[in-house]
């Protein structure tokens, strides 16, 4: 399906995320012109693009962290954007980790995982702590549950906070620049976490400049600039033979 693809001429398979004519100003910046795009069940799209481009934007609108100007935004066959939307429902299933770790320092780490099932779902103390410690399992920390955030390195924290997001059994997870706070060496083991889920078929949209993760795992790469989707196909079609020009103007940067 193409990006820029409208959601009235989908087909009968209905795309995990939809954004249709996205608008999005901050006063007199305008962040996001006419985004069109469609991500599909267990696809992997890596967004790439100067800073101020509307990635984060973009990102932090689907599940409604930023409210758009105009346009709408739906998961499944339910619309973020809507006023009658209850966005609490929305991110049960869409789950969100930022480039800052954002953990509790007060809660250790299973605590941390334990927290939104425990107040949002009303699930007993002892199943959140069997998932918390089997998620932190996943994420190679089993013998961190019962560390504080600084007890942890910030590669740590990072897996942490994506254990976190998958606590409450996601359809959709979005990072926004998760390693660009890590020590490169610490960068490694976040990749890690983020390519096994896309083996396991997570439907996944990241922003990143990645670019050993967009070869390894995506499926499509999406170029923004200026609040704009130019460009977007497989991988390697945009890395080494970019249609747009403001793609390889970009691309000479970071290759």
């Amino acid at each position: 399906m193409a990006a820029n693809q409208s959601p009235d001429t989908v087909g009968t398979a209905v795309p995990r995320i939809r954004v249709q004519d996205a608008h999005k100003r901050f006063g007199d910046v305008v962040a996001l012109r006419g985004v069109n795009l469609e991500v599909q069940p267990g696809e992997v799209v890596l967004v790439i693009g100067p800073s101020g481009s509307g990635k984060s934007t973009m990102l932090r609108s689907v599940n409604r962290l930023e409210t758009l100007t105009s346009g709408r935004i739906w998961v499944d066959e339910e619309e973020v954007t809507a006023r009658h939307t209850d966005i609490r429902l929305i991110r049960e299933e869409v789950g969100m980790v930022f480039q800052s770790f954002n953990l509790f320092p007060h809660l250790t780490a299973a605590q941390n995982l334990m927290l939104a099932p425990s107040i949002v779902k009303h699930e007993p103390k002892e199943r959140t702590r069997a998932r918390a410690e089997q998620l932190l399992a996943r994420v190679g920390l089993s013998d961190k549950a019962d560390a504080y955030p600084e007890q942890l390195s910030g590669g740590q924290q990072q897996r942490v906070a994506i254990a976190r997001a998958l606590a409450m059994s996601p359809k959709v997870m979005l990072f926004d620049e998760p390693t660009s706070a890590l020590d490169p060496e610490m960068i490694k083991e976040v990749l890690d976490v983020m390519l096994d889920l896309a083996k396991e078929g997570m439907t996944m949209m990241v922003v990143s400049h990645e670019m050993g993760f967009a070869r390894a795992a995506a499926d499509r790469v999406i170029f923004m600039d200026e609040g704009e989707v130019v460009e977007t196909g497989p991988p390697a079609r945009i890395f080494e033979s970019p249609g747009h020009d403001r793609t390889k103007r970009f691309l000479e940067h970071i290759l």
